[in-house]
């Protein structure tokens, strides 16, 4: 009887509205990465969607596990999984796979693995465990130190990657966990004004040697020195600033983003029928992954990228309600991170694509292809159906 009851209250208290925008959006992924890939005379291309389709399996038996499961216990677990996905993240920095400059990846058993995506969640689940426990004091800046050590830790991994786009999105959720647990909005604002003055700093290493007249390699080496990038970075923070900098080099796929974001008018071109992606005008590297939403935006136009857009404006208010409705402050925490979480890559992909960001490489959330990067987004929207199925008080831990 016990047990179907718990099965009962599963059924009852899970949000199926989000979990149908979720499928919505896996679906459209799987569409899309076939249309921006179907054309190309690479077999491997050809068979992407078919592995996003894959991936997608697996992601959603992990979105029913970790629904089913108490988000209590995987809170419990926030300290195991943070040291995991930091010996990961070593080894990647040791052993990993490099791809055009980067070393982001592991192969396990003929399987890629990205260990910074995991790393997210890893981060979430430690840091709501610290904030969560009895006698914390979430007004005191040692609260806050320990919150934004926790961040920097892996934060300071991706970024010898190198990957500066992931690399922030730690501090900035853990900014969102300590306004969300009620740390002091003027000490916040502190913390904001270091933030202020470290983005002065990369302006005046950016556009400083410029003003002074110095020529483009020296230019990029005082950047470099001041700031510890790499060129490609850059180079793309200087297409941001002025587009026609580079338009066949770094501003390159900016540029053919926008011809299809153009392009699409109002009901777009039709499926499978963008000249952007088909033609190779938006490389195969990044038309199925990072720009995935220019290929959305050229085939189904203004309407199909609004619809998009307001696809994921269900899961993220399906979030917040989460977060309303959480009945302890592991479940308010544990749900607002992973809703800030889905909403940054929300806002900063179709950002860049749009060209009002400079370009980061973070994917679309459940729509561009990665198989690491879906299995933890499903598996954060996961937790997030559990603390609405589990928010009534665990009876033990």
């Amino acid at each position: 009887m016990k047990r179907g009851w718990q099965f009962g209250e599963v059924v009852r208290n899970s949000q199926w509205l989000l979990t149908g925008f979720v499928a919505a959006l896996v679906v459209i992924g799987i569409l899309f990465v076939r249309s921006a890939s179907a054309a190309r005379a690479d077999p491997v291309l050809q068979l992407l969607y078919r592995r996003q389709l894959a991936w997608a399996a697996v992601g959603f038996f992990l979105y029913g596990l970790l629904a089913v499961v108490d988000y209590r216990r995987w809170v419990e677990m926030g300290g195991g999984l943070y040291g995991v996905a930091l010996i990961l993240l070593v080894l990647t920095l040791v052993m990993g796979r490099t791809i055009y400059g980067s070393r982001r990846w592991l192969n396990f058993f003929g399987f890629t693995l990205q260990p910074s995506e995991l790393a997210k969640l890893a981060f979430l689940l430690v840091a709501v465990w610290h904030l969560s426990l009895p006698g914390t004091d979430r007004t005191r800046w040692k609260t806050a130190w320990v919150v934004l050590g926790l961040a920097a830790v892996p934060a300071a991994l991706v970024l010898r990657q190198p990957d500066l786009g992931t690399a922030l999105v730690f501090p900035t959720l853990a900014v969102v966990l300590l306004l969300i647990s009620g740390f002091p909005w003027r000490k916040l604002l502190l913390l904001g004004s270091v933030a202020v003055l470290l983005i002065l700093y990369l302006a005046v290493a950016l556009v400083g040697p410029k003003w002074l007249g110095m020529g483009e390699e020296a230019q990029q080496r005082v950047f470099r020195t001041m700031t510890g990038m790499r060129e490609y970075q850059w180079k793309r923070l200087t297409v941001f600033l002025d587009p026609s900098a580079d338009p066949s080099g770094a501003g390159y796929n900016t540029r053919q983003s926008l011809l299809a974001v153009g392009a699409g008018g109002w009901r777009g071109v039709g499926y499978g029928a963008g000249a952007q992606s088909a033609l190779g005008y938006l490389p195969s590297t990044v038309a199925p992954t990072d720009f995935i939403f220019s290929v959305i935006a050229e085939e189904t136009g203004f309407l199909g990228a609004v619809l998009l857009l307001l696809l994921y404006f269900g899961v993220v208010g399906c979030g917040w309600r989460t977060a309303w409705r959480a009945t302890d402050s592991a479940g308010r925490l544990l749900a607002s991170g992973i809703t800030a979480m889905v909403f940054l890559h929300v806002f900063i992909n179709v950002g860049m694509t749009i060209g009002l960001l400079p370009v980061t490489g973070l994917p679309l959330p459940l729509v561009s292809y990665g198989g690491t990067f879906m299995l933890a987004t499903l598996a954060g929207l996961g937790l997030l159906q559990s603390v609405g199925i589990h928010r009534k008080p665990a009876e033990r831990l």
